[in-house]
């Protein structure tokens, strides 16, 4: 991983304006080696110019030690440098400053100028002094020579600090770049970390409440009918010895059947080669929830295609419910035909549901079904009247999660329909649900 932005705030521990420890004793350094240099070189500047040497000493070491503040103000070091050109002093720091001025973020029309300023000064100077040496016969060259020295001096301390500045600054700025790029990067990671388990958190949320619903449409219907069963089984057992074993024959089979149904959807919720055992246990355990989720989807709507319900077994839903003592009326209209399995599952899963809120808060209501097959959608009705006796309600007790209606919104939304349940002015219930047949 990279330093981000905030540690390398907290990096910054260096005095004053330098950003570490390590900086501040360089600078210290050369500045400590600048001020002796020029010091030394104000000695014959002194004795040239007619001053005591002292002040010369005192001048040199001054301006040498504006080195200093190279990082700070390096326009101001360089100034310094061409200042005292002429004095024959400060060549260190010239060129140290040159080179931060070239590294540091100044526009590059000021540092063209202050290095050619710095070139021009550095070639007079040159020239001067290399002529008067002749002159003295200190140095007995041709005349060629003077040019070629000064030229040759003034690009030396010139161009090279320049240019190594200005390669040091643009890969400075270029691993700056860089390093912002992998904070940038870095961050992005976090929130895409972030937003992952956000998501992975709502699907497996949404397969839960699928699993649920899907669950509870398979199981509940059926249940709530041996529950309404049994109840009229112990109301007659000794009255009507024929009627109870007739009651208790249902129960068996509705109880046979939601076992089946129970059954294929745990299966779907198994591992795919389940002989395994204890191994494909600890295999499963190890995929995430939101896999399972999709996996047990999957086989879910495989299942449901394979294995219905259709809207062809609406009649033998409807005679369970009449065989459990409600009277139901069933009615369609249109041309019956066949729609897309999702489609005619859902429809046969709300008018189940409702049958099976009837039984639970409306025993022994008249109830309708009506089915009706349009054009482009497929509606359903089930409204019942009010329950003969106000305690007939309760009667059978069955239990109510409130999820019915909830998981019928759910379905029927799901598939760009509308659904409407409410009670009715009569004092009955009536769902209502209206589904696009493509």
């Amino acid at each position: 991983m990279t330093t981000t932005g905030a540690d390398r705030a907290t990096a910054l521990a260096g005095p004053w304006w330098w950003s570490r420890w390590r900086s501040a004793v360089l600078d210290a350094g050369l500045a400590a080696v600048s001020a002796l240099e020029c010091g030394a070189e104000g000695i014959p500047f002194a004795r040239d110019a007619g001053v005591p040497v002292s002040a010369g000493i005192v001048f040199g070491v001054l301006a040498g030690s504006v080195l200093l503040l190279r990082r700070k103000w390096p326009i101001a070091v360089v100034l310094v440098s061409i200042a005292i050109t002429p004095a024959q002093m400060g060549f260190l720091m010239g060129i140290v400053g040159l080179y931060t001025l070239a590294a540091a973020e100044v526009p590059r029309r000021i540092i063209v100028a202050l290095s050619g300023m710095t070139f021009l000064g550095t070639l007079i100077v040159t020239f001067v002094r290399v002529r008067q040496s002749m002159a003295r016969g200190d140095l007995t060259m041709g005349d060629w020579f003077v040019p070629f020295a000064a030229l040759a001096t003034s690009l030396g301390l010139t161009a090279p600090p320049v240019l190594l500045g200005l390669y040091v600054g643009a890969r400075r700025r270029l691993m700056e770049s860089l390093r912002e790029r992998a904070d940038s990067l870095e961050r992005e990671l976090q929130l895409l970390a972030e937003r992952a388990e956000e998501r992975a958190e709502w699907a497996r949320g949404e397969e839960r409440t699928r699993i649920a619903r899907e669950m509870h449409d398979v199981v509940a219907h059926r249940v709530s009918l041996m529950v309404v069963h049994a109840a009229a089984l112990q109301a007659v057992a000794r009255k009507d010895p024929e009627k109870a074993v007739r009651n208790a024959a249902l129960v068996g089979d509705m109880g046979r059947q939601a076992l089946t149904e129970l059954r294929e959807m745990l299966g779907v919720l198994r591992s795919g080669d389940g002989g395994r055992g204890g191994a494909a246990s600890v295999a499963v355990s190890s995929v995430p929830l939101a896999a399972v989720g999709a996996a047990a989807a999957a086989a879910a709507s495989r299942v449901a295609e394979e294995e219905g319900p259709y809207l062809s077994e609406l009649e033998e839903l409807v005679g369970q419910s009449a065989a459990a003592g409600m009277v139901v009326d069933l009615s369609v209209e249109g041309d019956v035909r066949s729609y897309a399995v999702a489609v005619e599952q859902t429809a046969f899963r709300v008018v189940q549901e409702a049958l099976t809120n009837v039984h639970k808060h409306a025993a022994g209501a008249k109830t309708h079904v009506r089915l009706a097959h349009r054009v482009a959608e497929i509606a359903m009705q089930v409204e019942n009247e009010p329950p003969p006796e106000p305690a007939s309600a309760a009667s059978a007790g069955l239990p109510s999660g409130g999820n019915g209606l909830v998981g019928m919104r759910e379905r029927v939304t799901g598939l760009g329909g509308v659904f409407v349940s409410g009670p009715t002015d009569a004092g009955g219930f009536r769902v209502s649900a209206v589904i696009p047949a493509v």
